[in-house]
C-alpha cells in the first residue's frame, strides 16, 4: 500500500503540488482507514490530506484519474484464432501465456504494474525513454517466453496453425497495450519536465539577452518565488507571535495560584521588516535588470519590506508612488515618458544623480536601512565624486551596489565602478533571476 502511495505522491508533486513528508505520512494513515474499495472515498482521502487549495485539488484530482487508471486490456476486437487450442500444444506454456490465453485481464494488469515498478516507470523523464521502458517491462513480463512459443508452433504442421495465428494476436494486442501504459506512465511523470528545464534555464539566462517571448514566462517563476518568499516570512511571523514559554515570568505570575500554572507567558520575537531604499539607474543598458529586480521587491507584500523607489538616468527622482499604484511595466513606461515626475532621459549622470539623492533625499537613510544601488557605473567620462555616495553609505545599515555587467568588465572604458568599491558593504554582479532571488532571499531574512 505504502509503495502506491509513494507513487502517487510522485506523480502529485511532478504536476506541482507541493506535498511535505508529513501530508505523506497522513494520506497513509487516511488511506489505512478508508481502504481501495470505494473510488471517490479514496480520492477524497487523497484531496484531504495533501491538497492545501482550491488549484491543488483540482490537479490531484487529474493525477486520481491518470494513476488509477485500469482502462487496459480490453476485450480483443480480432477473435481470429480464438478457439480453444490443443492442449498438448501448450503443455509448457508460461504464466503470460496463459493469462493471455484465457483474457485474464486483472491478471495482465497486475503483471504490468508490477513489471513497471520494478522498472521505476516513476523516473521516465524523456520521449526517448518510452521505448525503452516498454521492452523492459514486456522482458519482465516473459514476452522473451511469448517468442519461443511462437516459434515452436510454427515449427509444427497444420494442428497447431490456429494456436500460433491467436498467439500472434495475443502477442500484438500485449504489445500495444504496454505502449498505451507506458505513454501513459510518461504523461503522468514527465509532462511538465520540459517547462522545467526550460524555467532552470531561464533562471541562468542574463536578462539582458532575454527574448519578450520569454517575458510571461519569467513573470510566473517570479511570481511563485515572491509567493515561497511571502509563506516563509508569514510562518516566522506567526511563530514570533506566540514565541516560547518564559518559565521566569509564567512562575512569578502564578504565585496567586499557589504555583498552578494557569496564565502562561510567552517570550515574544519582533521581527522588524527591512527598510530598502533602491536606487535605479534605468538607462537602457540596465533597464530589463531594473525590471525584474523591481517586480521582484514589489511582490513582496508591505509586511516583509518598506520600500522606497528612486530612478535617475541624467538626474534623480523618486518613484515610489507611482511604483505603489500600477504594475511595474506600466510604471516604468510613465516613467520613462518623463510625464509623472521630473527624469531626464539624457545621457547617465552618477555624479549629478548621487548629488541629487543626497541634497534632497538623504534623510530617507537611517541606520536601519538597506540601500540597493542597482547600474553599471558607467558616467561617460563624468567625475564620479564619490564622496556623494559616501555620505550615503555613512547613514544606512547596509550599502549593496548591483552591476549588471560581468566582473571582467568592472572599471573597463567609462565604469567607475573602481572609485564606488570603497564606500558599498558588498559589489554584487547581478544579471540573471538567480542573482536577483539570492538577494532578495537575503534582504528578508530574519
Amino acid at each position: 500500500m505504502e509503495r502506491i502511495i509513494e507513487g502517487f505522491v510522485v506523480a502529485a508533486r511532478t504536476a506541482g503540488v507541493r506535498i511535505s513528508i508529513s501530508e505523506t505520512l497522513d494520506a497513509v494513515r487516511a488511506v489505512k482507514i478508508v481502504g481501495y474499495r470505494e473510488r471517490p472515498l479514496l480520492k477524497d482521502a487523497f484531496a484531504v490530506t495533501l491538497a492545501k487549495t482550491a488549484a491543488e485539488k483540482t490537479i490531484l484530482e487529474d493525477c486520481f484519474e491518470r494513476f488509477f487508471a485500469f482502462q487496459f486490456f480490453p476485450a480483443p476486437s480480432d477473435r481470429a484464432g480464438r478457439d480453444a487450442p490443443p492442449p498438448d500444444l501448450l503443455q509448457r506454456e508460461s504464466s503470460l501465456v496463459r493469462m493471455l490465453m484465457e483474457e485474464d485481464r486483472a491478471g495482465l494488469i497486475a503483471a504490468m504494474t508490477e513489471a513497471a515498478r520494478l522498472e521505476n516507470i516513476s523516473q521516465i523523464r524523456y520521449f526517448t525513454q518510452r521505448r525503452l521502458f516498454a521492452m523492459r517491462i514486456l522482458g519482465r513480463m516473459g514476452a522473451v517466453g511469448l517468442d519461443g512459443q511462437i516459434q515452436a508452433l510454427g515449427r509444427i504442421d497444420t494442428p497447431a496453425a490456429a494456436a500460433k495465428v491467436r498467439l500472434e494476436s495475443a502477442k500484438a494486442y500485449l504489445v500495444d497495450n504496454v505502449r498505451t501504459y507506458v505513454q501513459g506512465q510518461y504523461d503522468l511523470f514527465a509532462r511538465n519536465e520540459g517547462e522545467r528545464r526550460l524555467e532552470s534555464e531561464l533562471r541562468l539566462v542574463k536578462l539582458s539577452n532575454l527574448e519578450q517571448r520569454d517575458f510571461a514566462r519569467l513573470h510566473n517563476i517570479i511570481q511563485r518565488m515572491v509567493k515561497r518568499l511571502n509563506d516563509l516570512h508569514s510562518r516566522r511571523r506567526q511563530a514570533a507571535s506566540r514565541g516560547v514559554l518564559d518559565f521566569k515570568r509564567t512562575l512569578r505570575e502564578n504565585i496567586s495560584y499557589q504555583g498552578m500554572l494557569f496564565a502562561p507567558s510567552w517570550k515574544k520575537k519582533k521581527i522588524a521588516r527591512p527598510q530598502i531604499v533602491i536606487i535605479c539607474d534605468i538607462s537602457r543598458s540596465v533597464l530589463r535588470t531594473v525590471r525584474f529586480l523591481l517586480l521582484f521587491l514589489y511582490g513582496l507584500n508591505q509586511e516583509i519590506a518598506r520600500i522606497r523607489t528612486f530612478v535617475f538616468c541624467t538626474n534623480l527622482c523618486e518613484a515610489s508612488d507611482i511604483l505603489g499604484s500600477c504594475p511595474v511595466d506600466q510604471a516604468l513606461t510613465r516613467i520613462q515618458g518623463g510625464t509623472d515626475i521630473p527624469l531626464i532621459m539624457g545621457r547617465t549622470d552618477y555624479e549629478r544623480s548621487f548629488a541629487d539623492f543626497r541634497r534632497n533625499h538623504l534623510a530617507a537613510v537611517t541606520r536601519k536601512t538597506r540601500v540597493l544601488i542597482l547600474g553599471d557605473a558607467r558616467n561617460n567620462y563624468n567625475d564620479p565624486r564619490p564622496e556623494n555616495l559616501k555620505a550615503i553609505y555613512e547613514r544606512c545599515k547596509r550599502l549593496i551596489w548591483l552591476n549588471p555587467e560581468v566582473p571582467a568588465f568592472w572599471g573597463a572604458g567609462d565604469s567607475e565602478i573602481r572609485q564606488y568599491i570603497p564606500y558599498c558593504t558588498a559589489i554584487k554582479e547581478c544579471n540573471t533571476l538567480e542573482h536577483i532571488e539570492r538577494l532578495i532571499s537575503t534582504l528578508v531574512r530574519r
